[in-house]
C-alpha cells in the first residue's frame, strides 16, 4: 500500500514520527557486500534534525542499528533490516491538531482517506518517514560505487529568491558540506543562511531547489515504456515529502528553444559516442546515454508556521490554528542527502534490472 519502492532491489519503509522509531527492509541486496553501520550512520547524520541553527531544534542522534542481514561486516543477501529510535518526544506540541487541520499538511487528506490519523507530528506523512530511505540510500551508494564509481551529488541551488550562479563543476562532498545549507557557492550560501535565520525570525519559511549530478553512469539504465529512467526519478523525488516540481537536463527551459538550438550533437570522444552538449541531462529515450545525469527538484515552503493561520476543525467549524512543535524553516538542506539516497536507489535498481535482462544472457547474436 505504497510503503515500498523498487523492483529487484526494493525497500520498504516503517513507523511514525512519535512512534517508538523509524525502520526500513531491504530485500535485494546482493550477498558479500560490505556495509557497515558508520556507513550508514554517516548519511543518517547528515539528514537528521538539530544539526545546525537553521533547521529545526528536535534533538535526535537518529542512531542506526542493523537488525538482520548482515555478518561479519558483509551481506547475506537476505533481507536487510535497519531500526533508528525516536527519542526527543514531545507529543503534546500536537495536542491541538487532533481536532484541527494544518494549513497545506496532510490532516485532512490522511483523516479523509483512512478515517483515522496520528496528528503527533504528522505520524506517517512526517519527514522523519525518510529516515528509512537514507539508510537504504547508504546501501545503494555503496553498490554504485563498486560497482563503477558511480558518484551521486546533490546540493542546493536555490533558497527562495536566492540563487546560486550556474556552473558546470562537479563538487565535492566537502564543498558541500561546508556550508549547513548545503549550497557548494560560498558567497551564495551565506546569503541563504541570512534569508532563513530571517523568515524564522518573523515566523515564516521558504523553499527552494535541489540539483543531483551523478557521473561515471554507465549507458543502457531504464527500461521503455513506462519505467523510462527519469519517469522512475520523477516519481522517486516527488514522493519526497514538500516536493513540488521535478525536471531533467533542460528542463521547462527546453519549451522555449528551437529544435535546432536543444539538440545533443553526437560526437566521437577519445573513441566512445557521446555528445556535444547534454540539455537531455544524461537521458534519452528513457534510458541513459553514459553523458552526466542531471535533474532538479523543487521544494515548498515548511508548511508550518509559528503564526496564526486560519482553517477548519474536523466538524468543518472555521478557526484559527499556530503551528507548534520544532519544525524547519527551510527544508531544503536536510533534503540534500534524501534526493540523493532516492537517485541511488532508482540507479541500483536500474543497474541490477539492466544486468539481468540485457548483460546475463549471450545468444550469439551481432
Amino acid at each position: 500500500m505504497g510503503n515500498s519502492f523498487g523492483t529487484l532491489f526494493r525497500i520498504s519503509t516503517w513507523g511514525e514520527s512519535h512512534g517508538g522509531g523509524i525502520g526500513v527492509v531491504i530485500d535485494g541486496c546482493p550477498p558479500r557486500l560490505p556495509i557497515t553501520v558508520e556507513e550508514i550512520q554517516f548519511e543518517l547524520d547528515r539528514r537528521r534534525p538539530g544539526q545546525s541553527d537553521i533547521t529545526t531544534p528536535r534533538k535526535e542522534s537518529d542512531t542506526a542499528t542493523i537488525v538482520s542481514g548482515v555478518f561479519e561486516g558483509q551481506s547475506l543477501g537476505t533481507p536487510i533490516g535497519i531500526y533508528v529510535p525516536n527519542g526527543d518526544h514531545r507529543p503534546s506540541a500536537y495536542t491541538e491538531m487532533k481536532d484541527k487541520f494544518r494549513p497545506s499538511h496532510a490532516d485532512f487528506t490522511y483523516q479523509a482517506k483512512f478515517g483515522i490519523r496520528n496528528h503527533e507530528g504528522g505520524g506517517r506523512s512526517s519527514a522523519r518517514e525518510t529516515i528509512g530511505r537514507v539508510a537504504a540510500g547508504a546501501v545503494a551508494k555503496k553498490i554504485l560505487k563498486l560497482a563503477g564509481d558511480i558518484d551521486v551529488r546533490a546540493y542546493i541551488t536555490r533558497v527562495h529568491d536566492i540563487e546560486m550562479p550556474a556552473s558546470s563543476v562537479f563538487p565535492t562532498l566537502e564543498q558541500v558540506e561546508a556550508s549547513p545549507v548545503r549550497c557548494p557557492h560560498p558567497a551564495t550560501a551565506e546569503k541563504m543562511i541570512e534569508r532563513i535565520k530571517a523568515v524564522r525570525k518573523d515566523g515564516d519559511s521558504v523553499g527552494g531547489i535541489i540539483e543531483c549530478r551523478v557521473r561515471n553512469l554507465p549507458v543502457g539504465l531504464g527500461v521503455p515504456v513506462f519505467d523510462r529512467l527519469e519517469a522512475d526519478l520523477a516519481k522517486a523525488m516527488l514522493s519526497i515529502p514538500a516536493t513540488k516540481g521535478f525536471e531533467i537536463g533542460s528542463g521547462f527551459s527546453g519549451s522555449v528553444q528551437l529544435g535546432s538550438e536543444h539538440n545533443d550533437i553526437f560526437i566521437n570522444k577519445d573513441g566512445k559516442i557521446g555528445t556535444e552538449t547534454n540539455r537531455s541531462g544524461g537521458v534519452q529515450g528513457g534510458i541513459s546515454n553514459g553523458e552526466e545525469l542531471i535533474f532538479r527538484i523543487a521544494f515548498k515552503p515548511t508548511a508550518t508556521l509559528i503564526q496564526n493561520q486560519r482553517t477548519v476543525d474536523t466538524d468543518g467549524n472555521e478557526t484559527e490554528l499556530m503551528g507548534r512543535g520544532r519544525h524547519d524553516p527551510c527544508v531544503v538542506p536536510r533534503a540534500v542527502p534524501i534526493v540523493e539516497s532516492m537517485a541511488a536507489l532508482v540507479l541500483v535498481d536500474h543497474w541490477m534490472r539492466h544486468q539481468a535482462h540485457c548483460q546475463s544472457f549471450d545468444f550469439g547474436g551481432k
